[in-house]
């Protein structure tokens, strides 16, 4: 064969190989759940259990994307190595499972992997463990200058965002955790959710989770807060924090369950839907699955179905 050919068909081998491999690379996009242990009690803080839903939701969306749900830490390291979005659900301050594995989670943020914390999980304590936080996260819950009030918020306006795609307006009483600690002026850091909480937010003493100066003056002056965030980091990796998801019972609401499916989609950086991540309705016995506590003798799924607005 002549070489001139030869170097065609090389040339074609190499490009078709090329796409070939791009596209399995796109294919092969991996998102790594770590729940934390159980906590609060029935219906709250159920990491495995709202990771289980989410990791569902992803799956069911019809999006080409491996999901894995671990609890605890991951004894295989190359769960996490080969991950393209770490999120983390569990409790946070000093038990944060990753404060003992900060290496390791460093090495994947440095390789631009996509991180993304849940309710308790963007909380870390004062010091060199919350500027480590702020730097992966772009937004960090800091003790004595944030706060953790359980209040309604109203969402009705969103950013033009990957993350709000298909996202309705919401109204949602749960812990949503304000005047959290962000990068200076913001810098990479979108807001996604943001309210101004009503003064009912600040009737607690002043405490390392209640109250301080600061976030008295900035409630009283009605300062929009901002509890879920977008972070495009300056290392080309994507993080999201949202402060969101003490009760569990909330993930059977469709926009919120839909806007933390974009979000993990989104640091992912596989592409999110133009509507948005599909989502259904959920049954309560699907709410009531995988929960890590037992049901009180006084559960009653019919008030909680109307507390929590499930039909909406």
């Amino acid at each position: 064969m002549k070489r001139w050919l030869l170097g065609i068909l090389a040339c074609l081998a190499m490009v078709v190989g090329t796409s070939m491999a791009g596209t399995a690379a796109e294919a092969g996009k991996r998102v790594l759940f770590i729940a934390g242990a159980r906590s609060h009690g029935y219906g709250a803080h159920e990491h495995y259990a709202g990771s289980r839903l989410l990791a569902q939701t992803i799956k069911e969306s019809g999006v080409d994307v491996q999901v894995e749900v671990v609890k605890g830490w991951p004894q295989d390291a190359k769960l996490i190595e080969e991950a393209d979005s770490i999120v983390i659900y569990c409790d946070g301050g000093e038990r944060h499972p990753a404060l003992k594995h900060v290496e390791q989670v460093q090495a994947q943020i440095d390789r631009g992997a996509g991180f993304v914390c849940l309710h308790y999980a963007v909380e870390v304590p004062k010091g060199e463990p919350n500027k480590l936080f702020l730097g992966w996260l772009g937004g960090v819950f800091e003790p004595d200058w944030s706060v953790n009030p359980h209040w309604t918020a109203n969402f009705s306006n969103f950013p033009k965002h990957e993350i709000t795609r298909g996202v309705e307006p919401f109204s949602m009483n749960d812990e949503w955790y304000f005047h959290m600690r962000f990068q200076p002026k913001m810098q990479g850091v979108t807001p996604i959710l943001s309210n101004v909480p009503p003064a009912s937010t600040m009737v607690r003493r002043d405490g390392p989770h209640s109250g301080n100066p600061d976030v008295r003056k900035a409630v009283a002056a009605g300062e929009p807060q901002h509890v879920a965030w977008a972070y495009e980091r300056p290392d080309g990796g994507r993080s999201f924090g949202f402060t969101g998801g003490h009760y569990h019972w909330n993930w059977g609401r469709e926009p919120f369950r839909r806007l933390v499916a974009n979000a993990i989609l989104w640091t992912a950086k596989v592409e999110v839907p133009g509507e948005g991540v599909g989502t259904k309705p959920l049954a309560m016995a699907e709410l009531e699955e995988n929960q890590d506590e037992p049901k009180a003798g006084d559960y009653d799924a019919e008030a909680i179905r109307k507390r929590f607005k499930l039909d909406e």
